[in-house]
Order: structure tokens, then sequence, then C-alpha cells
């Protein structure tokens, strides 16, 4: 049949999204996205999972959900259940734990559960891109909490919560990435996570934590304490696999009491997510966790100071980097007369690809001169050429860095 037979334009529903192009292969110098290293996926140990649970266990792929409920495979509940104890002082029966396809669907579920249209969220300043979409989608006003290098600055919050009481707005909850923040990849210290508590606990406001990045750190970094495993009664937790193991499994997780828990399950919305997955994870992760960790975050480390070394280099004192103690973001601000809004186009005509800060932040006023450069996915000599080329970029567009290895060869 022609594909002209219908005029779909006058059948599409209202409200819907922009139309998504084409898919177009990487360019050279891609900077953007939560992708990890190609090289780390322990594809051999991946393998021996696969045949090991499956030859025990496969047959009860004939069932939705395995035939165990909605809350996920058990094997894989209990890793996160014995993962959160170990690393991040959480202590949960598996009745806690429900197993996502991905954490943004874990974001969807628990905006749909608190959020009315026209209701305030408190963000940090600069935040995740694909949690606040979801926020505004459904209708919610952020507000954007101060940051400093150590996290959210406590004073700073307690004056904002005031403010808003004293205007007659209770936000429904507090968003935080406490444990290597995205973008900035801070650590909120352990005085401020009680300050943090002791205050949602006086406005009664709820606490969503995104701990989507907290196995990504560096040898000698420790993190205090979950905020859920200093109070239970007031955060909901979110954690994933897509950054320790990798992107495209899938796969996240929520921890949260029975209460709230059996009125998140519904909002799942799916037949379940992909057993097959929980299963090979659980399996490899069971027996290889620890070792795979170590070894993966002092490979994304050394990324790390190598993409830092090139843009000290390059760019000089022009740019001010944030100091990651984990994850796979370097946030960088350029000076205030850059806006990196303008670079986005001629970085693009030059194979390079990176996250404009105002895409990262609530308000694009304060952000307009930062950038998030991903180190994880390009190797080496990959993130030496991008770095350069994107400074030749900068330069010729605005006339910065002034004494970038660039303008010294140009010359």
């Amino acid at each position: 049949m022609s594909a002209t037979t219908l005029d779909y334009s006058q059948l599409y529903s209202d409200g819907q999204p922009d139309p998504a192009p084409r898919w177009a292969p990487f360019p050279k110098y891609y900077f953007v996205g939560g992708n990890n290293d190609p090289e780390q996926i322990p594809i051999e140990g991946l393998i021996e999972a696969a045949g090991s649970v499956l030859r025990r266990e496969g047959s009860k792929l004939a069932i939705y959900n395995l035939g165990l409920g909605p809350q996920g495979y058990p094997g894989l509940r209990q890793f996160v259940a014995d993962k959160a104890r170990r690393h991040r002082g959480i202590d949960v029966p598996i009745d806690d734990v429900t197993i996502l396809s991905g954490s943004g669907q874990g974001i969807d579920m628990i905006s749909k559960l608190l959020v009315n249209p026209g209701d305030t969220v408190l963000v940090e300043e600069f935040c995740y891109q694909g949690a606040m979409n979801r926020f505004r989608k459904i209708g919610a006003k952020l507000e954007g909490m101060k940051l400093d290098a150590d996290g959210i600055v406590i004073d700073a919050l307690a004056e904002q919560l005031a403010t808003l009481k004293a205007r007659g707005v209770t936000p429904k909850f507090i968003y935080t990435i406490p444990t290597i923040q995205n973008p900035t990849a801070s650590i909120l210290p352990l005085d401020r996570r009680h300050a943090l508590i002791a205050l949602a606990r006086e406005y009664n406001v709820a606490i969503f934590e995104d701990e989507c990045y907290a196995d990504l750190l560096w040898e000698g970094i420790e993190a205090p304490p979950a905020l859920y495993a200093l109070d239970p009664g007031c955060v909901i937790h979110l954690g994933s696999f897509s950054k320790s193991l990798a992107p495209a499994l899938r796969l996240g997780y929520l921890i949260s009491g029975w209460e709230n828990m059996r009125r998140l399950l519904p909002l799942k919305g799916d037949s379940g997510t992909g057993a097959l997955d929980q299963m090979i994870v659980a399996e490899y992760f069971s027996k290889h966790f620890d070792k795979h960790m170590g070894h993966l975050n002092g490979v994304l480390h050394d990324k790390l100071k190598t993409m830092v070394e090139a843009v000290e280099r390059e760019f000089g004192s022009a740019a001010e980097c944030w100091a990651p103690k984990g994850g796979i973001f370097l946030w960088i601000k350029l000076p205030a007369e850059v806006d990196v809004r303008t670079l986005i186009k001629p970085a693009a005509d030059a194979g390079i690809q990176f996250n404009a800060g105002p895409d990262w932040a609530v308000s694009p006023a304060n952000s307009s001169s930062h950038l998030r450069l991903c180190f994880a996915m390009p190797s080496k000599e990959v993130i030496r050429e991008g770095v350069a080329a994107f400074a030749k970029v900068c330069f010729e567009q605005t006339g910065i860095p002034k004494h970038s290895g660039n303008v010294r060869h140009a010359g």
C-alpha cells in the first residue's frame, strides 16, 4: 500500500514530543551521554554466567516475571540488598527491593506517585537532565538548590524552605544525587546528610535519593552511608546497573518500605523487566562485583586524569574543572563571556559533541558558560585529540582560550 493512503498528521494526538531524527553514527569526538568503556564489559564472564543460570533456571522464562511476582528476579534483588548493606549501609529485606527497566523507569514511577501538576520539586541547581525533564513533563515546578564543591549547601536550603513555607508552598520532594552527583561528581558529607534529613522531617518533604553513580568511586575515596540508611522513613532510594556494568542492559532498582512500594508497583506499567538480563547480572555480580568495580574504577580514574590534563593544557586558566570523586563526567566552567550554546553547531561540524551546561541546570542563566564532558567511552588518544579540537573551536568562535596549544601552534 502507498505510504500516503492516510494523512496521519490529522490523526496524531495533542502534546506529542518533537519527531525523532534518523539515528546517525557517533561523531569522532563523542563526549556526551552515560556510556561506559566498551573494553571493560566482562564479556567472557557474562557468557559463563548466562550459560550457568540458563541451565539451572532457564525453564522459568516460559512464565511472565518468571512466575515470581512483579518485583523482579529474587537472585538479583538479594544481590542488591547485599550490596546496599555492604557498600551503602542500607539494611533491608528483598521485599523492599524492586528491579526496574532502567533507573529512568523509577524516576517516572516516583514522580507519578508524588507529584500533581503545579507541585514544587527541589532539585540541585546543576542536575541530571533526564530527571528534570520527567519532573517538568508531569507538571512540576522546579526550584534549584545551591551547590558547592561538597554538594547541597544546607544553610541556603534551610532559608529556601522557610521562604517557600512563608509563601504557602510545601515541596513534594527533594531530588538529590548525594554520592557522585551528576554532573559535578561531588559527595555530600555525613554532617550535611544528617542536616538534610532533619530539614526533610521539619518540613515534611520526602527525599528522592538517586545513587546511580555511587559504585564509581576512586581508590581511597569513601562515601558516607546512603541517606536511606540514615532514615528509611523519609527517603526513597534509586540505583542502577547502567554505570557499574552496561547501560544497554536497562536495569535499575528501587529500595523503599512496603507502604510506598505497594503503591509504586502498579505504576511500573510493563509486563516485567527483562528476566534474562536480571538472571545473568545476578549470576555474574554475585561472584565478581568487587573485583569488577575495582578494575573499572581504576580505568575510569586514569581516563579522568587524561581529560583533566588535556583541558589544563589546551584551556589553561580559562577553564575551571570541578574535581570529580568518581563517576564518568567532568563538569567545566569557562569564562562568563563564553555561552557554550553558541559552540554546539561549530563543534558538531568539527566532529565534537558535548553537553551544554544549560541542559543540566535548573536555570540557564547561571550555567551558560558550563559544559559536561564524558570521559568513559572514548580512548585516551581520542580524549586528548577531542579536547584539543574543542579548544580550537572555542578559540575560533570566542577568542578563548588565548594561550591554548592550538593558539601556540597556529602562530
